[in-house]
């Protein structure tokens, strides 16, 4: 199974590692905001900024990171922050980024399972991670582990992700139905994908379009992190997600949010989890 799983992880190395560069020149990241304006912070960490509190002092890694952009945010609100991401062209973008913008934001690249090891056993305040990350990891179980060994004692980890039930969903229907058809829980063998786009607007063409996908269940995900001898603090569902999901049938709110046009109540489309490592 390991064999396999590093065979999945080559493949999606390869996707991201195209686009990567894309992102850092489309719009949607705003990269040129956060070189002109030091203090510009993107959406995905203003939706959650009052859950966030007070940073100041804080020593933070950002796990699967990707070109920096929450990364600096999350420093701008106080942290010392260090970003790891699998993705060596992400990395080198992030590196390029705080280059110009002047951040004081270090960024290592590694897989999210090996992450102990190359930040050479440092212990931190705050691991975070955001929207589309799990997803990319075969096992939440091996997941947990890993932020149990980043966090120190009392540290925290917070989490905003796309919620299961919204993966589980099949792409946007004409007829407005939400469908489900995908995986919910945890299988060991991965949904695999092809697609030629990315979800930011660019006119790059990418031939690395092949994707090795898992979805973990909410109970699967807080089961884990209990596991791991951490304590969840917060779990709140949201009706949005901060990208257009269900092509069609969303709308756009005032902070970047999307979220279904017709009865929204219907869809848990993103949560946010908090949890502190107990002593």
């Amino acid at each position: 199974m390991m064999r396999r799983v590093d065979e999945y992880m080559k493949v999606n190395r390869a996707n991201w590692d195209q686009r990567a560069p894309a992102h850092a020149m489309s719009p949607g990241y705003n990269v040129q905001r956060f070189i002109d304006d030091p203090a510009f912070i993107g959406e995905v960490v203003r939706f959650d900024r009052g859950r966030l509190g007070d940073l100041s002092g804080l020593r933070g890694v950002h796990l699967q990171c990707h070109i920096g952009t929450d990364t600096i945010g999350l420093s701008r609100l106080g942290a010392r922050m260090t970003g790891l991401d699998f993705s060596p062209a992400a990395i080198e973008q992030a590196r390029i980024l705080v280059a110009k913008s002047g951040d004081d934001v270090t960024f290592v690249e590694s897989d999210v399972y090996d992450a102990a090891s190359a930040l050479n056993g440092e212990k931190f305040d705050l691991v975070f991670t955001g929207i589309g990350a799990l997803c990319w990891l075969p096992s939440i179980s091996r997941w947990a582990s890993a932020v149990a060994s980043l966090l120190k004692p009392g540290g925290r980890l917070f989490i905003r992700e796309g919620h299961p039930m919204l993966w589980s969903l099949v792409d946007a229907r004409p007829d407005g139905l939400l469908v489900v058809d995908l995986p919910y829980f945890e299988r060991d063998e991965p949904s695999v994908w092809e697609d030629g786009g990315t979800y930011v607007e660019t006119n790059v063409v990418f031939t690395a379009n092949t994707t090795h996908e898992w979805n973990h269940g909410l109970g699967e995900i807080v089961t884990a992190l209990i596991e791991q001898g951490l304590q969840i603090t917060g779990l709140v569902e949201h009706d949005s997600v901060p990208w257009e999901a269900l092509v069609g049938q969303m709308t756009n709110d005032d902070r970047g949010e999307w979220r279904l046009a017709e009865r929204p109540w219907r869809l848990a489309a993103s949560y946010t989890l908090q949890a502190v490592k107990l002593p």
